[in-house]
């Protein structure tokens, strides 16, 4: 699933992908965000990203599903 984080006062957004539910990364972001603590996060690629919740902009979490590339048989 694709995430992207938006940072306050940063040009560019923070992009990635990860393996975990869509549930379990808005609950990550929403208890840091209430609670005032950093959002730690995991990439795909096993790379944590860790953003203070006071910086954060905004948050636009991607559908869960694998969407199909290419030209194969329907």
């Amino acid at each position: 699933m694709d995430i992207e984080l938006g940072i306050q006062n940063v040009a560019r957004p923070v992009n990635f992908s990860t393996e975990d539910s869509a549930d379990k990364v808005s609950a990550v972001i929403a208890q840091a965000v209430e609670t005032g603590a950093s959002i730690d996060l995991t990439d795909d690629k096993g790379r944590r990203i860790i953003v203070p919740a006071k910086a954060l902009g905004y948050a636009i979490i991607g559908s869960e599903t694998k969407h199909a590339v290419g030209f194969g048989a329907l």
